[in-house]
């Protein structure tokens, strides 16, 4: 679940009580009815390829500092996909790319310990391809939460992959 869980009502202030709704319990006002959903993050990635190459960044923030993941981030609310996708690549390693086809939408697994199989599913992540746009390949520089931006070729890939939709997107990759 996303963003804060209420203890008292948003409009009320009455105590929030747990009741069941299909099949899940939510935070929910027994005085004016308001119930509190848990919006699902929303996140794009780009599979960035120019010729027999593809593009990672190094994370430079948690979680999985340190390892290698293809670029991209959080939407924002009223942000389209794709637009989403351009504004992530042009803040972090400052490429301007032409957005194609969407590869295929993932969950957001999250690490916790709480969890029984120790994940949680926090939202779903948005898989594009994209190319650079003509004559831009090689202005990459790192900004934000990335710490080195590279090309790298399928036997060139490091071994430090972060995330399981990064691992995925490069398989099917590297089988193409």
């Amino acid at each position: 679940m996303a963003g804060p869980v209420y203890t008292y009502c948003p409009r009320c202030a009455t105590a929030l009580e747990m009741q069941m709704m299909s099949d899940r319990a939510r935070p929910t006002c027994p005085a004016c009815g308001f119930i509190q959903f848990h919006d699902p993050k929303v996140a794009v990635i780009g599979l960035v390829t120019c010729g027999e190459h593809v593009l990672l960044t190094k994370r430079a923030v948690n979680p999985e500092i340190g390892k290698w993941s293809l670029p991209g981030g959080f939407m924002d609310a009223g942000e389209m996909p794709t637009a989403a996708l351009q504004r992530e690549l042009m803040e972090e390693i400052g490429l301007p790319v032409v957005v194609n086809e969407l590869i295929e939408v993932l969950p957001m697994l999250v690490a916790d310990a709480a969890a029984p199989d120790g994940q949680v599913n926090r939202g779903i992540v948005l898989a594009y391809a994209a190319t650079p746009r003509s004559g831009t390949r090689e202005q990459l520089q790192a900004h934000d939460d990335v710490q080195d931006v590279r090309w790298f070729t399928a036997e060139t890939i490091p071994p430090e992959l972060a995330f399981e939709s990064t691992q995925k997107l490069i398989a099917l990759w590297r089988e193409q």
